[in-house]
């Protein structure tokens, strides 16, 4: 039986454990894609939310209450996850929600909670206007953004390919953009006439649209191929770059990478890419992280696979929500927000802060290298996938308040969160 399918088959089970037993349920909204091009990523979201809501009901709920999920399918959709989020509050009365693979859907699920009072956290969403120019006070982003994995990146590659010429391929909404010109600033490739690039539809771009795009790429003469895709659209590129022998003249770079996107492809095709995460599996094994290590040995053993960062922010989100009400001694919102704000914790890695003017969460980037085919099979699930190559700490791969606030200046926005 495909692994997938018992993924799935033990989530069922999950969804009556985590059942509501003697006090009223804490309903908390889970809105992520179980289908689209970023169901896989969703799926990672899924297992990782179910498992902390099991080890949280385990030891007694929040405040007494058993956590209860109430999930709904964005779809890769802005306007159904918005509506989504309407639908959970208005009719289900979730005391939070959390979720996403898109940006675009983000944005829209965090305008609809906060309309409704309600705090929404972010789990993959990159783009830097999610915490910066459309950012509010009810929207929390547990991830990097494009502007922290961008320059964690352009270190690494200043350092290895200064002076190479980049060919970009983005995927045109705001995610796609806010990489793309992250990037380029971090990697002194801002110059188009020089370093150029392509965009291709999004959500609904064809094989085709990636054919003719790497094919523009492969015309370039580029040193670096920048492959600013994600999820489905990532798979398809890379492995139609690798059918054009793209991997043996141009260095591949996928800005956001994941285990479960890394797994899609396969260790054959994928090895030698390089890509930033918040986190991998193997780094609390690395560097010794205790928490983390719990996290990745119950994850792997209930699920017969390793966490990628999708599951490992779906987790930590539960967790923080809990220690940010049980600090509170409430759940009502402004009280939540007051807690979450500037708070420091050590969870699945090094030091995190909520940071209190744009609620990002600043912590440290990885940049890694995909290892050779035989090592990555070697791990017990065929999944040591990721080299750290470079680390840079959150304090220096966050942007400045100043930085923000001549973001938030430039789209007219207030410089401080309403």
């Amino acid at each position: 039986m495909p692994r997938w399918i018992r993924s799935l088959a033990i989530l069922s089970s999950l969804v009556v454990l985590s059942a509501p037993i003697l006090a009223e349920p804490l309903k908390l909204g889970f809105n992520y894609p179980q289908t689209g091009r970023y169901q896989d990523q969703g799926l990672q979201q899924r297992m990782g939310a179910f498992l902390a809501v099991e080890e949280i009901n385990a030891s007694g709920g929040i405040l007494g209450q058993p956590v209860e999920l109430v999930i709904r399918n964005t779809r890769g959709d802005p306007e159904r996850g918005a509506a989504n989020t309407a639908d959970l509050i208005d009719n289900h009365d979730v005391a939070m929600l959390f979720g996403g693979s898109s940006s675009a859907v983000a944005i829209a699920s965090g305008k609809a909670a906060k309309e409704r009072d309600r705090i929404y956290f972010g789990t993959l969403t990159y783009s830097n206007a999610t915490t910066g120019s459309a950012g509010h006070t009810h929207m929390f982003r547990e991830p990097f953004n494009a502007w922290m994995s961008a320059k964690a990146l352009g270190s690494f590659l200043s350092e290895n390919y200064s002076d190479k010429k980049f060919f970009y391929i983005t995927a045109d909404y705001t995610w796609g953009w806010s990489v793309e010109e992250s990037l380029r600033q971090f990697t002194d490739t801002s110059d188009t006439s020089r370093h150029a690039g392509t965009l291709t539809p999004f959500p609904n771009a064809l094989t085709s649209d990636f054919q003719a795009a790497l094919e523009q790429a492969a015309d370039s003469d580029a040193d670096v191929l920048a492959m600013v895709l994600f999820g489905d659209d990532m798979v398809r590129a890379v492995n139609i770059a690798y059918s054009m022998g793209l991997h043996d003249k141009m260095q591949i770079v996928v800005p956001n990478i994941t285990l479960s996107m890394a797994n899609q492809v396969g260790p054959s095709i994928m090895e030698g890419v390089i890509g930033a995460a918040p986190w991998v599996w193997n780094l609390p094994r690395e560097a010794g992280y205790e928490r983390g290590q719990q996290f990745v040995q119950d994850f792997s053993d209930r699920y017969e696979m390793r966490p990628s960062s999708a599951a490992a922010s779906a987790y930590s989100i539960v967790y923080q929500y809990k220690d940010a009400v049980e600090r509170a001694g409430t759940t009502n919102t402004a009280d939540v927000i007051r807690a979450l704000e500037g708070h420091r914790y050590t969870f699945l890695k090094d030091e995190q802060e909520w940071r209190a003017f744009d609620h990002q969460n600043v912590q440290s980037v990885y940049v890694v290298q995909i290892r050779p085919r035989e090592e990555v099979l070697a791990d017990e699930y065929s999944s040591d996938y990721f080299e750290i190559v470079h680390t840079l700490p959150g304090n220096e791969a966050v942007r400045t308040r100043e930085e923000w606030e001549a973001d938030r200046r430039e789209a007219e926005m207030p410089l401080t969160l309403q």
